[in-house]
């Protein structure tokens, strides 16, 4: 029997690939992924337990965050740039060196629930005088 093909009782079965059960764990796997991917944001600033309030936006996409900076004032009044504690008296020199950096220089301004508002209002003066004009106060959904 030269060649295979036909006669006799040696039949063989053809592999069959099934697609449907590979489909189904190509689309598990990329669930996954996505899933992981969106639970791996950046948090540039320092953590602070944010304020709430009933008109809570999202701040958009991690490319726009990425060249934001971050500014936060904790419970004590002590101010931060990204994660680095800085005084106040430093705070417009950075914002200086960021503005000439970025085409489009935004700042969010993280403050602590039980921050004292003069010190926030410090921090949003600074901006204010740096000439950035796209500030945003970061808050918590209600």
């Amino acid at each position: 029997m030269a060649g295979g093909g036909g006669g006799g009782g040696g039949k063989r079965k053809k592999a069959r690939l099934e697609i449907i059960p590979l489909i189904d764990i190509i689309f598990f796997l990329l669930a996954t992924f996505v899933m992981v991917s969106l639970s791996m944001t950046k948090n540039q600033g320092v953590q602070v337990a944010l304020p709430t309030a009933s008109t809570s936006t999202s701040l958009g996409d991690q490319a726009e965050m990425d060249k934001t900076v971050t500014l936060s004032v904790n419970d004590k009044g002590e101010v931060f740039f990204n994660k680095e504690k800085i005084t106040i008296a430093q705070l417009p020199m950075k914002l200086q060196t960021y503005k000439v950096g970025a085409k489009d220089p935004k700042c969010v301004i993280n403050s602590d629930a039980g921050a004292s508002f003069k010190h926030v209002v410090a921090v949003l003066d600074e901006v204010r005088k740096a000439g950035i004009a796209k500030v945003g106060i970061n808050t918590d959904k209600k």
